[in-house]
């Protein structure tokens, strides 16, 4: 959240459990939905995060619009569109380029609309 609000996102939390998102971030007018998840589990260069609310339970595209994932030991974030997750049980991201997902790192930018 705080990431986001220096970027100038106004950024809200839903009040409890009311909500299948962890934080709404709006900016311009548009409000998104985003998921939070964070990782610090590293297997061969690359971390892995789970994309499931709860033992196999997958995020809904009605009721989630990004995922922001946290690699912790490297203080790196992902920004990554439900659409391009949605197949996905978990995501392995790393830190290069010509990664699979490399053009969502820090990619804040998807957040205004």
């Amino acid at each position: 959240m705080a990431r986001a609000a220096a970027r100038g996102f106004s950024v809200t939390r839903p009040f409890g459990d009311s909500a299948s998102y962890d934080v709404g971030v709006e900016h311009n007018g548009k409000f998104s939905r985003v998921q939070v998840k964070s990782t610090t589990f590293q297997r061969h260069g690359s971390y892995t995060c789970n994309l499931v609310s709860k033992v196999g339970v997958h995020y809904e595209r009605s009721k989630v619009d990004f995922f922001a994932v946290y690699l912790v030991p490297i203080d790196l974030w992902y920004i990554v569109p439900f659409a391009v997750a949605e197949r996905n049980q978990s995501l392995n991201l790393a830190q290069y380029d010509g990664h699979k997902f490399a053009q969502y790192i820090e990619a804040w930018h998807l957040l205004e609309g």
